[in-house]
């Protein structure tokens, strides 16, 4: 008998690989795949002549520009304060913590709708914060300013959650020792915080706009859906539903879907760029 029949043959380390990649491939593709070949699949059958038609007309170019422009602005003022909180949340010890920390996810577990609701009532002409902002000339409720409260409601909590581990686990050593090395306070987060919190800001940049592009429920209510105006995109393909243009509504979808990912693909072609220049 040779040592070569004597060899026991090598197991995989990871018990039940093949199934498990067998079922979750088998469930991706069932939950995610399948709706976006069909949403890929249905706008063609106007041709297409037909969607670039449909997509250039300009009731729906002004709500695309909406969708992701007020989703932009508001990812970006969320990013400076989902830091804060995030850091607030992390580096101190106050009376009502845990009671804010709590309020960071209350729009996870808000219904939408109830959320729209109670903006619109809040920053209406009449509300607690849209009367003394209607005195300086701000109106908020059911203008494009409205949407982008709406999706910053929506989108901060994506922010938050995505720095708060990343500055958990971020070593106080370094910024000691800048300090001791005469570095101010502003040069410690600028050259030593944020590099270490890019990577987790991108991320929950990223989360935050997809979440505000796909809003609806929330925005609706404080939006106003003027056309060429204050309408989202969402809101749009709804419209098209409802007069029964489903290939119309695939096509608006196709390219909401189409901008979402090339956007995605950037930031995670930058946050790549960035962990490697951490190396």
């Amino acid at each position: 008998m040779t040592a070569a029949s004597l060899r026991i043959p090598r197991r995989d380390p990871v018990a039940g690989f093949g199934l498990s990649l067998g079922v979750t491939l088998v469930w991706l593709t069932a939950i995610v795949l399948v709706p976006l070949l069909a949403l890929v699949l249905r706008p063609w059958e106007i041709g297409v002549s037909g969607v670039l038609a449909s997509l250039a007309e300009p009731r729906v170019l002004a709500a695309l520009r909406l969708s992701f422009g007020a989703a932009f602005l508001a990812t970006l003022c969320n990013l400076p304060l989902g830091l804060l909180l995030a850091w607030v949340l992390v580096r101190y010890r106050f009376p009502g913590r845990r009671l804010m920390d709590a309020v960071v996810d209350l729009p996870f577990a808000l219904p939408t709708a109830v959320a729209g609701l109670a903006l619109t009532a809040l920053f209406a002409t009449n509300g607690w914060l849209g009367a003394p902002l209607a005195m300086l000339g701000i109106k908020v409720a059911f203008t494009p300013l409205g949407v982008i409260v709406a999706m910053a409601f929506v989108g901060l909590p994506f922010v938050v959650r995505t720095v708060e581990p990343v500055l958990r686990d971020l070593p106080l050593e370094a910024e000691e020792a800048a300090a001791t090395l005469g570095a101010t306070r502003p040069q410690v987060l600028r050259r030593v915080v944020l590099p270490a919190l890019a990577p987790a800001l991108l991320t929950g940049f990223g989360l935050s706009l997809a979440r505000a592009v796909g809003e609806y429920g929330s925005v609706i209510f404080i939006a106003g859906n003027m056309p060429m105006v204050s309408e989202i995109a969402p809101l749009l393909i709804v419209t098209r539903l409802e007069q029964f243009d489903y290939a119309g509504a695939a096509a608006i979808g196709l390219a909401m879907l189409l901008i979402s990912f090339a956007v995605l693909l950037c930031l995670n072609l930058t946050q790549r760029w960035l962990r490697r220049g951490r190396r």
